[in-house]
């Protein structure tokens, strides 16, 4: 009988040991397997991630290179103008900054234009006919002053502007010519030079350049608006492709030489050469005065016939001289001073 249970017992000891054998054997190559396997793909598979994906600072200093490419500045008396700013970086996207108004930053322009690799620089036209300052906002407040000690040959500047097409025929955007004159006489390389094609209702306009070009983009949202979406995307477009972000294939549409201006306080252009080429020019200026003069006579002694209500008679016994549009049916009455003016519509 004992040797039956011990037997018995070795019998199942032996199947116990058996088991735990066969169990650990099993255990022992699955890891294995798995060691050899999944773990250096694992590994692997981070690695590459790891040097595929950039970091999170780097991702962040990267936009920010991108976003220093161009700054956007601009002055505005009643919205339009920081509304097509607004249109013009976001067509730029992460290749712009914000647009920046220029009342925000009189006393430290050198240090934010020194910030930006190139300039967007917008303004409308204001003090319609003035030789000078015509922007009427902050511009004009640092054409002749802060901004003669800047700094800043060789950087890439373009310029636009709005103004009215139809009721200021003959000053259109005049404010965006001097706005390019003031930059192209500090050094700078000017782009972004526009076709006049499709521009018909304009007698002149100062911001005008050889025989087809504007200085720069020009808006009319007064009689246009549908069209500045589009005017925008083409321009800023053209400016990528001459290079002003980063660089370019195409070349910059050739600068010709404005007329230089009369009595500034500053001067805008190279002095002539020699006596004669001086005599000529102040010739063909005080030829071109006098005519500018002639057609504000005749457009003084016309403005009672724009309109026949009472507002046209209290207004033109202030001294106020009307502009009609006939496509809105809105009057624009300005003081004598050019400063002041208000709004009728022939439909009140």
């Amino acid at each position: 009988l004992c040797c039956v249970v011990l037997c018995c017992v070795v019998f199942v000891v032996t199947i116990i040991l058996t088991l735990i054998l066969i169990f650990n054997t099993t255990i022992y190559n699955t890891m294995k397997f798995f060691l050899a396997f999944y773990l250096p793909a694992a590994a692997v598979g981070f690695t590459i991630q790891s040097s595929t994906r950039p970091s999170r600072s780097f991702q962040s200093s990267t936009t920010q290179l991108q976003a220093a490419a161009v700054g956007i500045f601009f002055g505005t008396s009643t919205g339009n103008t920081e509304d097509a700013a607004d249109m013009i970086a976001a067509t730029f996207g992460d290749d712009s900054s914000d647009p920046i108004d220029i009342d925000e930053i009189q006393g430290t322009m050198a240090d934010e234009f020194a910030k930006y690799d190139a300039l967007v620089v917008g303004t409308p036209t204001w003090n319609t006919g003035a030789e000078t300052e015509r922007s009427g906002v902050g511009w004009d407040e640092v054409y002749y002053g802060e901004m003669q000690d800047l700094q800043l040959q060789g950087k890439k500047v373009a310029v636009f502007g709005l103004g009215d097409s139809i009721s200021y025929a003959e000053n259109y955007a005049d404010g965006t010519g001097e706005l390019h004159d003031i930059f192209s006489a500090l050094g700078c390389t000017m782009l972004g030079f526009t076709s006049q094609d499709g521009y018909d209702d304009h007698e002149a306009s100062k911001a005008a350049r050889g025989e087809n070009q504007f200085c720069g983009l020009l808006l009319d949202n007064v009689n246009y608006e549908e069209l500045s979406e589009g005017r925008i995307q083409k321009w800023v477009s053209q400016l990528k492709e001459e290079g002003i972000v980063g660089g370019g294939t195409s070349a910059p549409v050739p600068v010709v030489a404005a007329a230089p201006v009369v009595a500034a306080p500053a001067p805008v252009v190279a002095a002539p050469a020699n006596d004669a080429a001086t005599d000529a020019i102040i010739a063909q200026l005080e030829k071109e005065n006098a005519a500018l003069r002639q057609q504000l006579d005749d457009s003084a002694s016309a403005a009672p016939a724009l309109t026949n209500d009472s507002s046209s008679a209290a207004a033109n016994t202030d001294g106020y001289t009307p502009h009609h549009n006939s496509v809105t049916g809105i009057t624009m009455w300005t003081s004598p001073d050019g400063f002041y003016c208000y709004y009728t519509s022939s439909s009140s």
